[in-house]
């Protein structure tokens, strides 16, 4: 005969002050927990969801980020012949070549300098990436010294609102336009002509170039053709598949060391979870001996006991995971690990994270739990009745 659930829960109620504080403790445990993945997860959609998968991206062999690539005018004049190249609106082939450069920037709130990634844009760079929207102002003449900024630069950099003049590469840029890439990465960019960006930071070579595919499926032959061409020593991706390269450093770094603050934590709500049974334990030894004379087996004690601490568990889990939901409503900003550059991003609930989270919530519930749960059910019916 098992216990009803109203039993659990009635005396949780009775417990109402300690039964707030294990939940606060598994809840302040949950918030971190559910928080680190967020953050990990925001950082990797951020620069996933940069990429267009019909895209492909071509740097320097051994480079992992355009920053360290280097693509010669020659072979990147080779790349432009491509036959797979697919035509924009106006018959012209979907390639650009590009130029990043970092350049340091005091940030508005606090002066403090941060890296930029400053992009040299060509004729067919907007067409390529159709989720950048100009918000502000106007598109920067080609040939010219002006720029356009991305809405993450323009609200945390001195120099990169529109009208605003940064001063690099030895000379003077105006910025004419501020354009949004929503949670994308090129939102912390600033773009500006490629030509007078090589020209003012003495560059001889592109860092890299990238076109549409004609047809998405020719992708591995277009791959294995170029990298086995002789006259070419770049490396072939997606554009979806480089942004995710560029994501996974930083994101496994997060998790590494949110997971290990998670455990130290975990490890104290636990033990407060043990300690509220345990004392739930001993506040109702007569009760579990009246329970166990009036038929109630050791097995319906146990499960009774445990539904307290796994309820409390979930409780825990559910106000951990309501609070960490507020934490999508902020943007932060950290230095990308591969480009060394600042990059912006939104924390990310996926329910995958809040699957995890539950699953975690009920975990600590479980151990938290099971010991005084086996105390409870050991006790002897006599020895619980004189004891009560």
């Amino acid at each position: 005969m098992a216990l009803p659930l109203g039993y659990t829960l009635r005396n949780l109620w009775t417990r109402r002050l300690t039964t707030a504080l294990t939940i606060s403790g598994m809840a302040l445990v949950v918030f971190v927990f559910a928080a680190i993945l967020m953050l990990a997860e925001g950082l990797q959609t951020t620069l996933v969801e940069t990429g267009v998968f019909d895209n492909v991206v071509a740097i320097r062999k051994g480079s992992v980020s355009e920053v360290q690539s280097g693509v010669p005018r020659d072979q990147a004049a080779i790349l432009e012949t491509e036959r797979e190249i697919a035509l924009g609106p106006d018959g012209r082939p979907l390639f650009a070549k590009e130029l990043v450069v970092l350049v340091t920037l005091p940030k508005r709130v606090s002066g403090d300098p941060g890296n930029v990634v400053l992009r040299g844009i060509g004729p067919s760079s907007l067409p390529l990436r159709p989720q950048v929207k100009l918000m502000a102002g106007r598109l920067p003449r080609p040939g010219s010294l002006e720029m356009m900024a991305g809405s993450g630069i323009a609200k945390r950099f001195q120099g990169g609102g529109l009208n605003e003049s940064l001063c690099c590469g030895m000379r003077n840029w105006r910025i004419v336009g501020v354009f949004d890439a929503g949670n994308r990465g090129y939102s912390s960019e600033i773009w500006g002509d490629a030509d007078q960006l090589m020209a003012a930071f003495r560059r001889p070579a592109y860092s890299s170039t990238i076109f549409r595919l004609r047809n998405s499926g020719a992708f591995e032959s277009i791959r294995e053709r170029l990298e086995g061409d002789p006259r070419l020593t770049v490396e072939v991706k997606r554009e979806t598949k480089y942004y995710a390269d560029q994501s996974e450093m930083m994101a496994k770094f997060l998790r590494i060391v949110g997971l290990t603050l998670t455990l130290v934590f975990s490890l104290g709500a636990m033990i407060g979870a043990m300690i509220t049974m345990y004392a739930a334990v001993a506040n109702r030894t007569g009760e579990i001996g009246t329970l166990r004379a009036l038929g109630f087996q050791r097995r319906s004690i146990l499960l009774a006991f445990l539904l307290e601490s796994l309820l409390l568990g979930l409780l825990g889990g559910v106000v951990g995971l309501f609070l960490a939901s507020f934490l999508q409503l902020i943007t932060v900003s950290t230095m990308n690990f591969q480009t060394f550059s600042e990059l912006a991003f939104s924390f990310s609930l996926t329910p995958g994270i809040i699957g995890f989270s539950m699953i975690f919530s009920l975990a600590m519930g479980f151990v938290g739990g099971v010991l005084p749960a086996l105390r409870a059910a050991r006790m002897q019916i006599v020895d619980a009745l004189r004891t009560g």
